[in-house]
């Protein structure tokens, strides 16, 4: 397979690699890619870095291919290769699929290989629609003349990987494999959660915090649906609807600013000890995981506070909020009837 990698970073493949990188640079100093560069942005810029020997790789591609004389050129080659196993039929979409490749550029490629005469375009006998892609006679004298270069690349190859202390080859393998787990976007996001989140505190309710507490819940109360009674009511009076009734409330600072909030108001229920509600966050800092800290330390207070389980009502349009309530342990329950006109979705979370 090692014949595979000289063309590997030629073909396209790289594309799939990384997305997210800063400055892209091409310039070469004496044949040798800028290291000096490499060591001061590290490996934020592996993509410009793959690009870059990508490009090194290109350049001596095109120079082997002219050596041995098969009529190819480098960036045919993966659709080429395609075509030679006989396995089956091949059409442009399971080309595509097979090298990874757009549509668009595979078409390209075969309207090139056509018009060197290295391929055939055949209606499907079993259905008139389908048209597959064949080697032509010429092809099939390239596919024998490229063995004593499969051969030569591949010796030369990995004479130059056993040089190394990590195998290329099996190293673009496994980052691959971990970019189809999760490509690298989510893993930035959640690495940048993970550092803002640091900055965010979670303290105890006083009245300083009052206007913050109300004011964040009727902007979210006010974004899906309208303000009831029963929410001026519990808004303008958190310490005698809920902290005097044994209830409790949290806030989320970021900088020392209010962004959310959350409080646990007491049941008088013979399955549930608390009511989880009054959960918001600004929407100008949603996306920093405050609300799944201010969940998970609500929770925690409850188990301090010696309760065995906990309720809240919602709404089925609020996928983001049920998808925070199910990452806490929270399950969907039988709808009950609610005070709230929006609730219509309610969830429990029986603790262990």
């Amino acid at each position: 397979m090692t014949f595979a990698l000289f063309y590997f970073l030629y073909s396209g493949f790289l594309d799939i690699i990384l997305f997210y990188e800063y400055n892209y640079v091409t310039s070469y100093i004496k044949g040798y890619i800028m290291i000096d560069f490499f060591d001061k942005t590290g490996v934020m810029s592996i993509g410009t870095r793959l690009r870059m020997l990508s490009d090194r790789v290109t350049k001596e591609s095109e120079k082997i291919f002219e050596l041995y004389k098969v009529g190819l050129k480098p960036k045919w080659y993966p659709v080429f290769f395609v075509l030679c196993q006989k396995e089956s039929v091949k059409t442009i979409t399971g080309i595509a699929a097979q090298i990874g490749h757009s549509h668009p550029s595979v078409i390209k490629i075969i309207k090139e290989m056509s018009q060197a005469k290295l391929i055939l375009e055949k209606k499907d006998k079993n259905d008139g629609r389908k048209t597959n892609i064949v080697l032509s006679k010429r092809g099939e004298e390239a596919a024998l003349l490229i063995e004593n270069q499969y051969t030569d690349t591949t010796k030369a190859i990995d004479k130059m990987l056993d040089q190394t202390s990590h195998n290329l080859w099996l190293a673009i393998e496994e980052f691959e494999n971990l970019l189809d787990e999760k490509s690298t976007y989510p893993r930035i996001v959640e690495e940048k959660k993970l550092r803002e989140s640091k900055k965010v505190k979670i303290v105890n309710y006083e009245a300083k915090y009052a206007q913050a507490y109300k004011s964040l819940n009727e902007e979210w109360i006010n974004q899906y649906f309208e303000m009831e009674e029963k929410d001026r009511i519990s808004l303008e009076n958190p310490k005698e609807y809920i902290l005097d009734k044994k209830g409790f409330i949290l806030i989320a600072l970021y900088e020392n600013v209010p962004v959310g909030t959350c409080a646990l108001i007491k049941m008088d229920h013979e399955k549930y000890d608390y009511e989880l509600a009054k959960m918001a966050v600004d929407p100008k800092m949603q996306g920093k995981g405050i609300g799944q800290i201010v969940g998970e330390a609500i929770i925690d207070k409850a188990k301090e506070l010696k309760a065995t389980s906990l309720y809240l009502e919602t709404n089925s349009i609020l996928k983001p909020a049920i998808s925070l309530y199910q990452k806490l342990g929270f399950k969907k329950i039988q709808w009950t009837s609610s005070p709230y006109a929006r609730s219509n979705f309610n969830m429990e979370l029986i603790f262990d």
